[in-house]
């Protein structure tokens, strides 16, 4: 009797967990353990554990309530949309119910987090929600919704600094801004196999806008500028070789990523997006937790 009321349960919980991705927790949460981890190393060079926890409560909740608002606003352009007509709302693997259900537990997590690290990050909390909630909407109101998304992910490195801190940080903004740019442009990319779906809906983005190339020239852009910033942010937090080293890396890896996707030539545009923008952030964050070992941070 037990198994068989469980297993529904279980199923449940897989299914919500496949509707908010959540393994794509990897684009943004190494920035904000980046943030974390220098803050901490600027205030005593220690590690504080129960803090790194709590931030990471916070990004993964706050991103979960974000996807899973964003799968319910959106549910009726998905189910016209060929590419998203699978995803679960749309087939009914996930009910609406439960969809909103997941998204207010999400968020009370996110809520109990902020307040059990300080209250600036409880104060700050509500902000942070805003973007996430208006990022689906901009799709219909805006040809740039990309750059909502940006502002929506910033955040991520700035609270996460804060959460360490109790204070404002302008380093910590930069990094934010690097994080916000990096993740637009590659949104740019990821929205260019949508382009027919997305004009014949009526559903407003750069690419369905401009077009594809136009569209791919912006990413580019976009991620020459992240690197800028990467840059400025090093330099403000006086990096060591190892981080200058980790950038190295990451500028590669943007060269390969826009060298694979190209107008004529959308083939390998989920490895572009998934696999070398995971690629980005996880070495990045090898690097600066290697620079910052190297530094004198201690466990």
């Amino acid at each position: 009797m037990t198994t068989a009321v469980a297993t529904p349960e279980i199923g449940r919980t897989k299914a919500f967990l496949r509707l908010v991705m959540i393994e794509h927790s990897v684009f943004a949460l190494p920035f904000a353990y980046i943030a974390a981890l220098t803050a901490m190393f600027l205030q005593d060079a220690h590690v504080h554990w129960v803090q790194l926890l709590l931030v990471t409560v916070c990004m993964v909740g706050l991103r979960t309530f974000a996807m899973a608002a964003n799968r319910i606003i959106d549910r009726e352009i998905d189910a016209r949309n060929p590419r998203t007509a699978g995803r679960e709302l749309v087939t009914g693997a996930v009910s609406l119910r439960t969809a909103y259900t997941g998204s207010a537990v999400a968020l009370v997590v996110f809520l109990a987090a902020a307040a059990l690290l300080n209250p600036l990050c409880l104060a700050l909390a509500p902000i942070a929600v805003i973007p996430m909630v208006v990022y689906p909407y901009g799709k219909r109101f805006t040809d740039f919704p990309h750059a909502i998304l940006g502002l929506a992910q910033a955040m991520g490195p700035v609270g996460a600094w804060i959460a360490v801190t109790g204070t404002w940080s302008w380093e910590a903004c930069v990094l934010g801004l690097a994080v916000g740019v990096w993740i637009g442009g590659f949104d740019l990319i990821f929205a260019c196999q949508d382009v027919m779906a997305d004009r014949a809906d009526g559903v407003r983005s750069v690419p369905a806008r401009f077009g594809v190339a136009k569209a791919l020239y912006g990413a580019r852009a976009a991620h020459v500028v992240t690197m800028l910033l990467l840059g400025w942010y090093a330099w403000l937090t006086a990096a060591g070789w190892a981080f200058w080293m980790g950038l190295a890396v990451v500028s590669a890896a943007f060269v390969y990523e826009h060298s694979i996707v190209r107008p004529g030539d959308l083939s390998r545009l989920n490895r572009a997006f998934f696999q070398v923008n995971g690629f980005v952030g996880i070495s990045l964050f090898c690097f600066a937790l290697l620079d910052l070992a190297l530094r004198g941070l201690t466990l």
